[in-house]
């Protein structure tokens, strides 16, 4: 203690030229930080869950069939419809199973899709049920 007899009664030093940090600042000096930039994004894309694409039988799929040949049947109507279907996942395998209703507006037969009149296109394939 008798080292610093000398300087341990001062005043705390303020500069005269520089403003003083913010308290802001000065908590953030000693906030913890990610040793492992990305570590924990990895850890929860690992852990969220997909499911596999159902497939269907031929029975279901005519059945499927036969809804769409009625949808274009009452195409100028934009008919009401309510459709569940599989959304392919873009980083895992697997996807999953969602349900919308709109309007239809159109068929596309070269694309095998249905485009509905807020322009979502679903394709033919990926569609497991539909009711009006």
């Amino acid at each position: 203690m008798n080292k610093y007899k000398d300087i341990i009664n001062l005043p705390h030093h303020v500069s005269k030229t520089r403003n003083p940090m913010s308290l802001y600042n000065r908590v953030a000096q000693f906030a913890p930080f990610a040793a492992l930039t990305g570590y924990n994004d990895a850890i929860k894309e690992t852990a969220r869950l997909t499911e596999q694409k159902i497939e269907l039988s031929d029975e279901l799929k005519n059945m499927l069939n036969q809804k769409i040949k009625l949808i274009i049947e009452n195409i100028k109507l934009q008919p009401e419809v309510v459709i569940t279907y599989f959304v392919h996942d873009n980083k895992k395998s697997g996807g999953v199973y969602k349900t919308i209703s709109g309007n239809v507006k159109r068929i596309d037969e070269v694309e095998k899709c249905i485009i509905f009149t807020n322009k979502l296109k679903i394709f033919f394939s990926d569609i497991i049920s539909i009711s009006y």
